[in-house]
């Protein structure tokens, strides 16, 4: 199901019987005391490997470890490339990966590449190139809380420190983002949290994964319905 383990030729006849390339979008940033810096790229690339695990059309690329993260400047292990070459990296990312797939899927975790990407992929429709693309939300804490360490628990749970895990800011998104567009995350919270991570168990971030999972799987069927 990984594109990486395969031959040319491989690749090439997965194509040609209408493989979908499935891109796992994340991030390389903090998330808290407790959770590495990997979290949002773990979350993508497993819920490919779900959605291959349901559709053996379907083919993994490697993933995109980098995005657009400068709201989270100032800790430490950020590795942010901005918006704009997170949207170009996308669009010419899709237009090779076109010369090979019919169709193609990015699976982005991290709410900070969701402007590149949906420019990303308008861009690359507009070229007349099939792409679509998936971002999984819930409801709840927004960075580095509870659903975020309940997905990782579940996801990777031997990345996790639950010893280290704190409470950070924990006033609605709609309260914090007027101070979040004006100082980033460091604005409110040294911890890097948002907020209170403390109680999360792998059994809720199975659920969560699960149901993420069936509303991936659906996006696709009805993509290739329409």
């Amino acid at each position: 199901m990984r594109l990486a383990d395969l031959s040319w030729p491989e690749v090439a006849d997965r194509a040609a019987s209408g493989a979908i390339l499935a891109v796992p979008v994340g991030a390389t940033e903090q998330h808290g005391p407790h959770l590495p810096l990997t979290t949002d790229t773990d979350v993508a690339f497993v819920l490919c490997e779900r959605l291959a695990a349901e559709r053996p059309d379907v083919l993994i690329a490697p993933p995109v470890a980098y995005g657009s993260s400068g709201e989270h400047a100032g800790f430490a292990g950020t590795l942010s490339i901005g918006q704009e070459a997170t949207e170009l990296l996308l669009v010419e990312l899709g237009r090779s990966a076109a010369e090979t797939f019919r169709r193609l899927l990015f699976v982005s975790a991290h709410g900070g590449n969701a402007g590149p990407v949906a420019r990303a992929v308008a861009r690359l429709r507009a070229e007349s190139r099939n792409v679509e693309v998936f971002q999984p939300r819930w409801t709840g804490d927004p960075h580095a809380g509870r659903p975020e360490t309940a997905l990782q628990l579940a996801v990777r749970p031997g990345s996790v420190r639950m010893e280290r895990a704190v409470a950070g800011d924990r006033r609605p998104l709609g309260e914090l983002l007027p101070l979040l567009r004006d100082g980033g995350v460091r604005a409110v919270t040294a911890t890097g949290v948002l907020g209170d991570p403390t109680r999360a168990t792998a059994d809720e971030g199975a659920r969560l994964l699960a149901r993420l999972v069936a509303e991936l799987v659906s996006q696709v069927d009805g993509w290739g319905s329409r």
